[in-house]
C-alpha cells in the first residue's frame, strides 16, 4: 500500500461535480496558513469552470475530517485571510457539501458551517476550543454559530469548549444527516445527484437569497425580482411541461 503523502488542499473536478480535499490526514487535515491562499484559489478554479453545478469538500483519512488552523500558527498568522477565505466559500455561487469523514474541530467546525449541506459520520465529534486558548473567535464565525445553530447552542460550545457527539450534531443542526461511515460517500453521492436534479439558476438565487434573509441584508426588490425571473423563465415552462403540468389527472 502506498503510504500517503500530507500535501496541501487539491480539487479534482468530475463532470459536474468538484471535490476540494484537505490532504494532511497524519496531521488531521489541519488548515496551514498558507493553505487559505490555495483554498482560494481552488474555489477560483471551481467557479469559473462552466459546466460545474456541485462542489463537495472533504477530508483525507477516516478518523478527522479536520482539526481546524495550526495550533502553532495563532498567535503570528491566524490574521484576515482565513476569515476571508471562509466568507469566499460561504458566499460560493454553487451549492456545497461537506463529506466530513471524521471529527471536526476548531475553524474546520466554521469551514463546515459555510457549506450548504453537512453529512457527518457516526463516532464522530466536534470541539469550539478557542475560548479554552484565550482566543475571542472573528465576527464572521460568530455570525455563522448564532445564525446556523442558535444562540443557546452557540453559548454551549464557545463558552464551555465542551465537545459534543455525533447525534447532538445532528440535533442542533451542524449536520443536515448523520450516516455510518460507510454510506458516506454513497450519501453524498445521493445529495449531490438531488442537486443536480434541481434547476441551477434558482439554486444559485434560492441559495444566496436565503443567506441574505437569514442574515438581515436581503433586499426585498430583488428576492423579488428573482421570483419573477423564474416564472417567466423557459426553464420553468420546460420542467413543469415534462413533468405533465396542466394534463387531466388520471
Amino acid at each position: 500500500m502506498d503510504m500517503i503523502v500530507d500535501r496541501e488542499p487539491d480539487l479534482s473536478i468530475v463532470g459536474s461535480v468538484a471535490t476540494l480535499t484537505l490532504c494532511r490526514p497524519s496531521q488531521h487535515n489541519r488548515i496551514a496558513p498558507e493553505d487559505c491562499a490555495v483554498i482560494d484559489g481552488l474555489l477560483a478554479r471551481a467557479a469559473a469552470t462552466p459546466e460545474l453545478r456541485v462542489l463537495v469538500i472533504t477530508g483525507t483519512g477516516a478518523k478527522t475530517f479536520s482539526s481546524g488552523y495550526t495550533l502553532g500558527a495563532i498567535l503570528d498568522q491566524l490574521d484576515k485571510r482565513f476569515e476571508d477565505m471562509l466568507d469566499r466559500l460561504e458566499r460560493f455561487p454553487l451549492p456545497t457539501v461537506c463529506a466530513m469523514n471524521g471529527s471536526v474541530y476548531g475553524g474546520a467546525t466554521d469551514l463546515a458551517l459555510c457549506c450548504d449541506l453537512r453529512i457527518g459520520v457516526r463516532g464522530s465529534r466536534m470541539l469550539m476550543p478557542a475560548s479554552r486558548f484565550g482566543l475571542h473567535y472573528y465576527p464572521g464565525g460568530l455570525r455563522r454559530y448564532v445564525g446556523t445553530l442558535g444562540l443557546a447552542a452557540a453559548k454551549k460550545l464557545f463558552m464551555t469548549a465542551r465537545a459534543i457527539a455525533d447525534e447532538e450534531m445532528l440535533r442542533i443542526g451542524f449536520l443536515s444527516d448523520l450516516v455510518e461511515p460507510a454510506a458516506l460517500q454513497d450519501t453524498v453521492d445521493a445529495y449531490v445527484q438531488d442537486l443536480l436534479a434541481c434547476a441551477p439558476g434558482v439554486l444559485s438565487t434560492i441559495k444566496a437569497d436565503l443567506m441574505d434573509t437569514a442574515y438581515g441584508t436581503a433586499i426585498p426588490e430583488v428576492l423579488r425580482a428573482h421570483y419573477q425571473e423564474s416564472l417567466a423563465s423557459p426553464e420553468l415552462a420546460r420542467r413543469l411541461a415534462a413533468m405533465g403540468a396542466g394534463k387531466a389527472a388520471g
